[in-house]
């Protein structure tokens, strides 16, 4: 999207926004991307290169919307079981994403992922996040299985006479990019029927831990947050997630009890 900032309308704004927000940025980063044009055209205003603020009109997020996303754990199923394991692309995208959501990782921390970072003796992956900071997450039996059968069947045919470091590769044998990892999710989305983005994954993982009654601290660590309140945002998506639970349940039975 290239627009003149002398002649930018409200609608090139929203449009800016609706742009970013189909990339699959939400909540807070939307918040701050709106912020930053409102200050930009501000600032145009006080130098009086503009009359007007276009981006005035726009709306930041409510706190509800910078509530993840998840997917309940038939959902997640449904997902992966979409995958067809019938080519080494089928079988690199199950373990890929399979990985993902057991491990609760970032998209770019999946990309970076290089062989030795996978431990099969200590069921372990050696993750470099945000700030090149390293942490040490378990992954389990699953996500092992699938693993080994990407290197023993899939990694050497994708690899070819190519020697490569990464973990995940690609059809020429180079590493996995981004946009390739968020095409793959794209049409395994139409295959299962299900809508969101990769990084609904990661968040179903926080949130499904801490139904299960993984303590607060541990999530944190797994994830790679910085600051334990950006963790916290995952309490309130499972207290959503039981609400919605209680109130199908309920809406169930008074259907039964009517027949």
């Amino acid at each position: 999207m290239s627009v003149d900032v002398l002649y930018a309308t409200p609608q090139d704004c929203a449009n800016f926004v609706q742009e970013r927000s189909d990339f699959g940025l939400r909540g807070k980063t939307i918040a701050r991307d709106i912020a930053a044009l409102r200050s930009f055209f501000r600032y145009l205003l006080l130098k009086g290169v503009r009359t007007d603020n276009p981006a005035d009109v726009l709306e930041s997020p409510s706190r509800d919307s910078l509530i993840p996303r998840v997917f309940s754990p038939e959902q997640v199923n449904l997902f992966l079981s979409s995958i067809r394991t019938d080519s080494v692309f089928g079988i690199r995208d199950k373990a890929l994403f399979e990985l993902i959501y057991s491990c609760g990782l970032r998209v770019s921390e999946a990309v970076s992922l290089n062989t030795g970072d996978v431990s099969f003796k200590t069921l372990t992956l050696r993750v470099t996040g945000k700030g090149n900071k390293e942490r040490m997450i378990p992954f389990g039996q699953t996500a092992s299985d699938l693993l080994e059968e990407y290197l023993n069947k899939a990694r050497p045919e994708l690899a070819g006479k190519k020697r490569s470091s990464a973990f995940f590769l690609n059809y020429r044998g180079s590493r996995l990019s981004r946009k390739g990892i968020w095409k793959r999710f794209r049409e395994i989305e139409i295959e299962s029927g299900l809508f969101g983005k990769i990084h609904t994954l990661r968040h179903s993982f926080a949130t499904h831990l801490l139904a299960g009654g993984a303590d607060l601290r541990s999530v944190q660590e797994l994830l790679g947050h910085a600051d334990i309140s950006t963790t916290q945002l995952y309490t309130h998506v499972d207290t959503e997630s039981l609400q919605l639970y209680h109130a199908d349940f309920f809406d169930n039975y008074r259907a039964d009890s009517d027949l």
